[in-house]
């Protein structure tokens, strides 16, 4: 499927209809070059799921936790600055995504071996216009 969105009032939709199409999916990989939308489309999919937590890249960090207003957990990855597969296991990755919770995943080509073979891959290009496919 794809959603094409001319703005970020599209990016809503576009991520209740991601989340719908994937009811029991928690682990989502999106791909996508730099600047290509991958937080901002991941700020929408947690405004669909009730965190009322500031969303932004945990380049940095690795990883960031948001809560829900329920008092869920959504993990949000970023591994751009990965160098080797070794510091994800440091962070303890596994206990994230084989929680139950959603895990948002940002740069994954960067783990693609250690991503679960229940991973929902979604894919954002365009410039002006993105479209996000799945």
């Amino acid at each position: 499927m794809i959603f094409t969105c001319k703005s970020e009032s599209d990016l809503v939709p576009a991520a209740g209809a991601l989340l719908k199409e994937f009811p029991g999916a928690r682990v989502f990989a999106f791909y996508g070059g730099m600047g290509a939308g991958k937080t901002t489309f991941i700020k929408a999919l947690c405004a669909v799921l009730g965190v009322a937590d500031i969303v932004q890249s945990p380049t940095f960090s690795i990883v960031n936790e948001y809560k829900t207003t329920a008092g869920d957990s959504i993990y949000h990855f970023d591994f751009y600055r990965i160098k080797k597969t070794g510091e994800v296991f440091d962070i303890g990755y596994e206990d994230y995504l084989y929680s139950g919770s959603y895990c948002f995943m940002e740069w994954p080509e960067l783990i693609e071996s250690l991503l679960p073979d229940d991973a929902v891959k979604v894919r954002i290009s365009g410039e002006t216009e993105r479209e996000i496919e799945y």
